[in-house]
């Protein structure tokens, strides 16, 4: 009989998990098998490797052959590559108890990462709700300044058309004068001619009488 050192598939859909066992190589892949030696489990980064190392080289040593993967494993092991060695007592509890140190270790890095991604998200909120207050203020002060240009200039307007109505009445006060003081020249024109015509009347008179 040739034993064959072969993986055994277990595990579920995309989610394989091989025995490493010593198995009579006319049996079935998944089949009966003489001697589980250890487990591969390709799914960790890195894999997750255990193998009995006194059972393998027991094996080998009266000539079972190795599959291709199978040897990989073995070499591996061989150049103290990551691999839990069964046939040391305690590395199987050692092992995954420095597993289970790598998951809690992995979930409290989680925490801290999902605290500390929490703790910026709620900065920046912060920070931007006061950039909005601080541009509302600005904002506000632009249209403050804005409403004070428009009034001062609604007053500018109002004192200019002031300025032009009150030149506009001394205008037409200057009119009214000038016309008024025509008007007093004329008549002082007509009184000095009337004036005039009485005494060429009265020089005329006077003539007439002498002759």
């Amino acid at each position: 009989m040739t034993v064959r050192l072969r993986l055994q598939r277990h595990g579920a859909k995309k989610n394989p998990f091989f025995r490493v066992v010593a198995a009579d190589q006319r049996s079935p892949r998944d089949g009966a098998f003489i001697e589980m030696l250890g487990t591969y489990n390709p799914v960790p980064d890195p894999p997750e490797i255990r193998l009995d190392s006194q059972r393998v080289d027991y094996w080998l040593d009266v000539g079972a052959q190795p599959s291709h993967t199978v040897r990989s494993l073995i070499r591996k092991m061989k150049r103290g590559e990551p691999v839990i060695d069964l046939a040391e007592e305690g590395a199987d509890a050692a092992a995954r108890a420095a597993k289970a140190a790598a998951r809690k270790k992995a979930r409290e890095e989680a925490r801290k990462k999902a605290a500390e991604e929490a703790a910026a998200k709620a900065k920046e909120a912060e920070e931007e709700e006061a950039e909005e207050a601080e541009e509302a203020d600005d904002d506000a002060e632009k249209a403050e300044a804005a409403d004070g240009d428009a009034e001062k200039a609604e007053e500018a307007e109002e004192a200019e058309e002031a300025e032009e109505a009150e030149e506009a009445d001394e205008a037409e006060e200057a009119d009214e004068a000038e016309e008024a003081e025509e008007e007093a020249e004329e008549a002082d024109d007509d009184a000095e001619k009337a004036e005039e015509a009485e005494e060429a009347d009265d020089d005329a008179e006077d003539k007439d009488d002498e002759e």
